[in-house]
């Protein structure tokens, strides 16, 4: 199967675009079971590729069906074997996110390519509004995704999404379900929205205060800040309740949000 043309007419993967077919329907059916599409719900998938998860969603009767898609020969078969669906051809990292409005209840899902799974997810917990979302990715990217603090794959990602989302690790996949198959297990995991999500400028501060704590991430968080020229570091740290001889490893991510609040604007600019 990962020669000549695939049996439905698809075009073989193309290993550029990190393309890996899901082709196992009990797998697809269950990512699908995990978005919860309702009759009438609006839907967003990411890079559908030969449309194994698209057949089961479509099932569901939503009333709008938008999909992402890069490559333009995936996209031409799709639009000619669902009519209905909306196909917008391009990155998904380049997509206006901000453009998903709360009171519609977008439901968004794909399976990721491996390369853009961590970015994508990023971006859309930060400036997406949606009801839920289910993404398969890495097994790695996944559980750092998910990781509490204090463990070695919690990091700049667990605490920007965290900050964003509740995610939760629903289930592994096997990289035996895939054509061709992939050298890693991957997982799927499931994002929704915090109650009170932080704004734009939050979300900047916060970016700006996790770039630099990570890239010194086995220093304590005064070292970190003594050598970046923050004033009173100590005191600030101290009025936050951070201890300073902390590793950024060991702060929840509530404790981020904080500190990136009362660091000087002129610092994170």
């Amino acid at each position: 199967m990962k020669n000549a043309r695939h049996t439905s007419g698809f075009a073989p993967a193309k290993k550029s675009l990190g393309q890996n077919f899901l082709c196992d329907p009990n797998i697809a059916r269950k990512i699908v079971e995990a978005v919860d599409i309702r009759p009438g719900d609006k839907v967003l998938e990411i890079g559908p590729g030969r449309g194994a998860l698209t057949e089961h969603a479509l099932k569901r009767d939503p009333g709008r069906y938008v999909v992402l898609e890069l490559d333009d020969a995936l996209a031409d078969a799709l639009s000619a074997r669902h009519p209905q669906i909306e196909v917008v051809r391009g990155n998904a990292l380049a997509y206006p996110w901000t453009g998903l409005a709360g009171d519609d209840g977008w439901k968004i899902f794909g399976n990721l390519p491996y390369n853009v799974a961590s970015p994508l997810i990023w971006d859309i917990v930060s400036q997406a509004r949606f009801e839920r979302a289910v993404f398969m990715v890495q097994l790695e990217a996944a559980q750092r995704l998910v990781a509490p603090s204090g463990g070695r794959q919690y990091g700049a990602l667990s605490v920007f999404v965290q900050s964003h989302a509740r995610a939760e690790l629903l289930f592994r996949v096997p990289p035996q379900v895939f054509r061709p198959q992939p050298k890693v297990t991957s997982a799927v995991v499931r994002f929704f929205l915090l109650p009170t999500p932080l704004d734009a400028e939050q979300g900047k501060r916060l970016a700006a205060t996790l770039r630099i704590c990570f890239q010194m991430r086995r220093k304590q968080l005064g070292t970190i800040l003594k050598s970046n020229n923050i004033p009173d570091y100590d005191a600030l740290l101290r009025a936050l309740d951070i201890d300073p001889v902390q590793r950024p490893e060991t702060l929840a991510p509530e404790r981020f949000q904080a500190l990136s609040k009362a660091l000087p604007f002129d610092f994170l600019a």
